[in-house]
C-alpha cells in the first residue's frame, strides 16, 4: 500500500486494515516498515483529530474513576451530591446530576465540566449566585412552564437551576436579578422580583410560540391608532376583536395570570425584534379594567418605546402617587377613553344616572363599561353603576 495523506473514510478504514498487518509483521525495529508504521499512525492520528468524533467519557465511569484515584468511598460523596441515597442513585444511573452537583464535583474533585454537562468545550453557568428556589416553582411547575419536564415537583426543585434558568433565557435574567435593574413598576404593594421576572418571561415565550404574520411598524401606535381601537369595545366580543386589531399590525395581546405577589394587571415589554407585547392578567375580570389597562400599555407603547424597549409592570388599583412616566401613560388613556372635553360637560358626572351614562355611550360609540368605571374612579364610590361594568365577561373569551 502506498502511504499517502488520508481524504476520506475508504482510505481510513484501508489504512487502519495496513496498520493492522504490519503490526502483526515480524519484527519492526529499525526496519522500513517500522518507519511505515510511524508514518501511517501520524496519518491516521490526523484524520482523526479533524473527522472521528470519539466522544467523551461517561459522566459516572469519570466519578467513580476519580473516586479510585483519591481512594473515596461513597459516603465522602455526601457533601457534593446530598445524602448517601442521593448518591447511590446518582452512581446506579438511575438519577441524573444537577447543575449543583455538577459545580461542586467540578470545583472539589476537579472534574472537567464538558464529562460531566456530556458536551465538548461546555463550561458551568456563571448563576451560581441566584437562589433559584425564590422563584415560585409551585406556581410555574403547576401551571405546565415546563412541558418536556417529566418528574413530580420535588424533581423540579432539585432542577430548579436547569429548569428555570434555561425558562430565563428569553430575558436579561442574569441583569434582573443579580445587578437590580431598575424596571418601571407601578404599585402600592411590594411586589415579588422573582414571580415578576418568571412572569414576564412566560409572557415572553407565549409571544413567540405566536409569531404574527405583520411585522411592527416604528410609531404605528399613536392616539389616534388608540382611538380606532377603542371603537370596537361597543362590540359584544370587543376584547377578541382587540387582539385581532393588534395582531394586524404587528403588536402581541398576551393574557396570562399573574402570580402571587405580583399584583398585576398589565405590562408593556418588546420581543428581542423589537415587536411589542401587551400582556393582560385579568386579575379584574371585567370590561372597564380591560379598556382601561390595554389603553394604558397601548401608551407606554406611544409615548415611551422610543428606540429602546424597557419593560412596564402596572398595577393600575395603585393609590399612590405616580412617577411622570405614569402619569403620561394615564392622561393619554383617559383622553382616548373619554376626551376630555366631552367628559367635563357630560351628564353622568353629576347625576350618575344609568340613562345619562348610555347616552354618552351611544355618543361615544364605545362600551358603557367605560364610562361607569371613570364615574366610580372619580366618585371613589365603588358601589355606583357596578351592573355596567361587564363583570366576569372578559376571561371566557380568552378561554381558549
Amino acid at each position: 500500500m502506498d502511504i499517502s495523506v488520508i481524504k476520506n473514510q475508504a482510505q481510513y478504514d484501508a489504512a487502519l486494515q495496513h496498520l493492522e498487518a504490519l503490526m502483526n509483521a515480524d519484527p519492526l525495529i529499525g526496519s522500513k516498515k517500522a518507519d511505515q508504521l510511524e508514518l501511517l499512525g501520524l496519518l491516521l492520528e490526523d484524520y482523526e483529530s479533524k473527522h472521528v468524533n470519539i466522544g467523551l467519557p461517561d459522566p459516572i465511569d469519570a466519578i467513580r474513576f476519580r473516586m479510585d484515584q483519591a481512594d473515596l468511598k461513597q459516603r465522602d460523596l455526601i457533601p457534593y451530591l446530598g445524602s448517601a441515597n442521593r448518591v447511590s442513585e446518582i452512581l446506579a444511573r438511575k438519577r441524573p446530576l444537577t447543575l449543583r452537583m455538577i459545580r461542586a464535583l467540578n470545583k472539589s474533585l476537579g472534574i472537567p465540566a464538558e464529562i460531566l454537562i456530556q458536551e465538548a468545550g461546555a463550561g458551568l453557568p456563571e448563576d451560581a449566585n441566584i437562589d433559584w428556589l425564590k422563584f415560585p416553582m409551585n406556581e410555574m411547575f403547576k401551571q405546565n412552564w415546563f412541558p418536556s419536564f417529566k418528574g413530580t415537583l420535588n424533581d423540579a426543585k432539585t432542577h430548579a437551576e436547569e429548569l428555570i434558568g434555561h425558562f430565563l433565557q428569553i430575558i436579561d435574567h442574569k441583569k434582573a436579578i443579580l445587578h437590580r435593574k431598575a424596571d418601571h413598576i407601578r404599585s402600592e404593594h411590594e411586589m415579588d422580583r422573582f414571580a415578576l421576572i418568571a412572569w414576564q418571561a412566560r409572557v415572553l415565550h407565549l409571544a413567540n410560540e405566536n409569531l404574527l404574520d405583520v411585522k411592527y411598524q416604528a410609531n404605528t401606535v399613536n392616539k389616534t391608532f388608540m382611538q380606532d381601537l377603542i371603537k370596537q369595545s361597543w362590540q359584544d366580543n370587543g376584547p377578541q376583536i382587540a387582539r385581532i386589531f393588534l395582531n394586524r399590525h404587528g403588536i402581541h395581546l398576551i393574557i396570562e395570570s399573574h402570580l402571587k405577589k405580583t399584583y398585576l394587571d398589565g405590562a408593556a415589554m418588546c420581543l428581542g425584534d423589537g415587536t411589542p407585547v401587551i400582556a393582560l392578567s385579568l386579575r379584574h375580570d371585567r370590561l372597564d379594567n380591560f379598556w382601561f389597562t390595554l389603553m394604558h400599555e397601548l401608551a407606554h407603547v406611544a409615548l415611551h418605546f422610543d428606540g429602546e424597549c424597557d419593560t412596564y409592570f402596572d398595577d393600575t388599583d395603585d393609590k399612590q402617587p405616580k412617577d411622570k412616566v405614569e402619569q403620561e401613560a394615564d392622561a393619554l388613556a383617559e383622553e382616548v377613553l373619554i376626551p376630555s372635553d366631552i367628559w367635563h360637560k357630560s351628564a353622568v358626572r353629576e347625576t350618575y344616572k344609568s340613562s345619562d351614562m348610555m347616552a354618552l355611550a351611544k355618543q361615544l360609540n364605545i362600551h358603557p363599561a367605560i364610562i361607569a368605571g371613570r364615574v366610580r374612579y372619580e366618585t371613589g364610590n365603588y358601589r355606583l353603576l357596578n351592573r355596567y361594568l361587564g363583570n366576569k365577561q372578559v376571561k371566557q373569551e380568552f378561554k381558549s
